[in-house]
């Protein structure tokens, strides 16, 4: 028997996105690393599927299923902004395969001067791409300020952790193991914002509750990069911080210390076990389709939605990325 489909919606959340459960739920399912390995042929097919079924065009025979798989590769790889597909290494999906062997190489050499700043320059050169990929599209940034972003914010990371390398150099040897998160923590404060200013600067796209847009606020963008930046924090947190304790505790054992060739591909494998639940938790601490009150725009932009609006218009929602 066919599935009707009739009234089904391909861009309803499958899970409450008002609660953090179902926010989690919709994150575990995007961030799946294995969408990574998905071929090309079959991401331009969930395409195609979610634009038939925008359409109400969906082949006969389609089961519901084959929809929700369908908008699962289409959430991964494409940007809900233009629909573009995404390049790999940005997505979120790959947050986990990425940020493992790059999280695992800071932890385990964080002891040289060269390693840190080596380790420093990869993880931010990652996070640039990561938060320009997965950015509100809607406000263009040019290559200059791409330029300038990554300079600063790759910079700002590797004076951090050097600088905390040199501060901590007498202090307890569990001190020197999270000054990699430090120097992460304070990099993210710097590099989220510098890579979206032409959010900041000209504001994020803001709409209405038919996704009509209304204008472009300033306000909004800064609650939305604050809430990234909180995000990528937290994403972070769990495995710099608890990952280098566990080590601590397990290089002290006889049968650890004699493989230390494994020491770095077993904080790597940790590594991504935090993060394959932290990426998922991280992003769904905020909703990804934001509500603000419009009485905290601009004033401006509050009397353009008066003049625009015979009823009053009690929020406005924007995409704040990722």
């Amino acid at each position: 028997m066919e599935a009707d489909l009739s009234d089904f919606n391909i861009d309803a959340p499958r899970w409450d996105q008002c609660t953090f459960l179902g926010r989690v739920k919709h994150f575990f399912n995007i961030t799946d690393p294995r969408t990574v390995l998905v071929p090309e042929r079959e991401l331009d097919w969930a395409k195609v599927m979610v634009e038939q079924s925008r359409m109400g065009t969906v082949p006969p025979g389609t089961q519901v299923e084959q929809l929700f798989y369908a908008k699962k590769l289409y959430d991964s790889a494409f940007h809900p902004d233009t629909g573009h597909k995404m390049n790999v290494i940005g997505r979120m999906s790959f947050q986990v395969p990425g940020g493992m062997i790059i999280t695992g190489f800071m932890l385990q050499f964080y002891r040289t001067m060269p390693a840190v700043i080596f380790w420093q320059w990869v993880n931010q050169s990652f996070n640039a791409l990561v938060n320009y990929t997965n950015r509100n599209a809607a406000s263009p940034t040019s290559v200059r300020q791409m330029a300038v972003s990554y300079i600063t914010a790759t910079t700002t990371a590797v004076a951090t952790a050097v600088g905390m390398n040199m501060l901590t150099k007498r202090a307890p040897p569990l001190v020197g193991r999270w000054v990699p998160f430090a120097a992460v923590a304070a990099a993210n404060c710097v590099n989220i914002p510098m890579m979206r200013q032409q959010e900041l600067i000209q504001g994020i796209c803001v709409k209405d509750r038919n996704h009509n847009e209304i204008g472009h606020s300033r306000r909004a963008a800064a609650i939305g990069i604050t809430q990234v930046v909180i995000s990528r924090i937290t994403m972070a947190a769990p495995g710099m911080i608890l990952l280098p304790v566990l080590m601590e505790r397990l290089e002290k054992l006889r049968f650890v210390q004699r493989v230390r060739v494994l020491h770095a591909p077993l904080q790597v494998l940790l590594s991504g076990c935090f993060l394959i639940f932290m990426v998922p938790v991280a992003c769904g601490l905020f909703p990804q389709q934001c509500e603000l009150p419009v009485s905290y725009l601009e004033p401006e932009l509050q009397d353009t939605i008066k003049a625009k609006y015979r009823e009053p218009v009690p929020h406005v929602y924007f995409n704040k990325g990722l």
